[in-house]
């Protein structure tokens, strides 16, 4: 089991994978919060089973997995049913991370986690790490990636926490506006400070 546990986050689009797999290159196991939340409303999972009981059948698709879409459609402005969603989910996902850390091999890990202030997830890991790019460019690169207009993304970015409340919570801050060969360099020298850390702990 890995005793250090690094919580890797960062606004939307800030390119927190991209940062993680530098770590994965030099052998840190990833435990990805999104991957594990895809994993408890799988077909046939217990998560799934509630949220079809809760919201109804037109939440689930022909294939009898999970729409997205539609759920997300339900919860967005509906703070109540939002609320309900996350009171199932967090204790889930969290179980899972946890379970998932005890069986890493590394001697450190990635927790990555997009909402790990605002789910005080953070009490979880020993240090954080926040993956920061100014949010124009957070708006771009997340409109172009997911085909959303920019509207959609800033009405995302208002359900984040702020970006200057991230940057005083965070320990570290990784500029992912550098060239990936320097990125690469920062993540060298972040690496060799949590072996460092980890060893100690």
């Amino acid at each position: 089991m890995a005793d250090f546990i690094v919580g890797l986050t960062g606004g939307i689009g800030s390119g927190k994978t991209t940062v993680a797999n530098l770590f994965l290159d030099f052998g840190i196991e990833l435990v990805d919060a999104d991957i594990i939340a895809r994993k408890v409303v799988a077909k046939g999972s217990q998560g799934l089973c509630e949220i079809k009981e809760h919201f109804g059948s037109e939440v689930i698709d022909s294939n009898g997995l999970l729409d997205r879409a539609k759920l997300r459609s339900r919860v967005f402005d509906n703070e109540k049913e939002r609320q309900w969603l996350n009171n199932l989910l967090h204790p889930l996902i969290r179980n899972h991370m946890l379970k998932a850390v005890e069986v890493a091999k590394s001697p450190y890990v990635i927790m990555i986690v997009p909402l790990l202030f605002e789910n005080g997830l953070d009490s979880l890991v020993n240090t954080t790490l926040v993956v920061d790019i100014p949010p124009h460019e957070q708006i771009t690169r997340t409109a172009k990636r997911d085909g959303v207009t920019s509207t959609e993304v800033e009405k995302i970015l208002n359900r984040q926490i702020s970006r200057e409340l991230r940057l005083t919570k965070a320990d570290t801050v990784l500029d992912n506006t550098l060239p990936p060969e320097e990125l690469r360099k920062t993540v060298q020298l972040l690496h060799l400070k949590y072996l460092a850390q980890a060893s100690s702990a």
